[in-house]
């Protein structure tokens, strides 16, 4: 089972040194950050599974961070635990109308603070008939739609919301042509106003995005599209 990802937020040594102890030892896989400024380029790139964020930190402050996070269509989907000082009801109900999945005030019990995690990283995961496979493999792209990274050749590959869902659809359905009202109404919901040349401009960004497999995806002439049976 893949290891899950966090991303630490804090601008304290011994708080990131009592967090990366006690997750480490839950198994996760951590990263860490120590500004505003590095937790955004964090989070862009590595699209953790979660993210524990601390208010007050040097240059973009917490708050802000956890703003742009949840404006950024590629990382709104990412819980975030806010941990801070600031423990009155002001400062809580500000973090919660930020959309942060849970406050947590410091000094806090690291067993809590596990429960919460996994509460949330559960909250996130995707549930009912439609809940993905936990990695899909194809040749040598890999999917994984729970941590909701792509990887061609071991490479990572940046994708907007849109095409990773749409190369989730394709791939988890190899063979299968899917026209483009299909495509439209598995990703956007039906009755979506959108043309079917919105939905070639998405194909071929996502066929360039993939590089050397974009020929995994192949054009059905008069149906639409179908992802390659390997």
């Amino acid at each position: 089972m893949a290891r899950e990802r966090l991303l630490i937020v804090d601008d304290e040594e011994d708080i990131l040194e009592l967090l990366r102890f006690n997750l480490a030892l839950e198994g996760y896989e951590l990263s860490l950050a120590r500004s505003g400024e590095s937790a955004l380029q964090k989070a862009a790139f590595e699209k953790p599974d979660l993210i524990l964020l601390d208010l007050m930190l040097p240059g973009i402050d917490g708050l802000e961070v956890a703003r742009r996070l949840k404006d950024n269509p590629q990382t709104r989907f990412i819980p975030i635990i806010i941990l801070s000082a600031k423990g009155e009801d002001s400062d809580i109900v500000a973090g919660l109308e930020l959309r942060a999945d849970d406050y947590i005030t410091k000094p806090f019990s690291p067993r809590v603070l596990i429960a919460r995690v996994r509460a949330a990283l559960r909250r996130s995961r995707p549930r009912g008939e439609e809940t993905p496979e936990r990695v899909i493999r194809r040749g040598d792209l890999e999917i994984r739609p729970d941590m909701r990274r792509v990887t061609v050749q071991g490479e990572p590959v940046d994708l907007t919301h849109t095409e990773f869902k749409l190369l989730t659809l394709m791939a988890s359905r190899p063979g299968w042509t899917l026209s483009r009202s299909q495509i439209v109404d598995r990703i956007r919901g039906p009755h979506h106003a959108v043309t079917d040349r919105a939905v070639d401009v998405q194909i071929v960004g996502l066929r360039k995005k993939l590089g050397p497999r974009a020929d995994l995806i192949e054009t059905v002439r008069g149906a639409g599209y179908r992802f390659k049976a390997t």
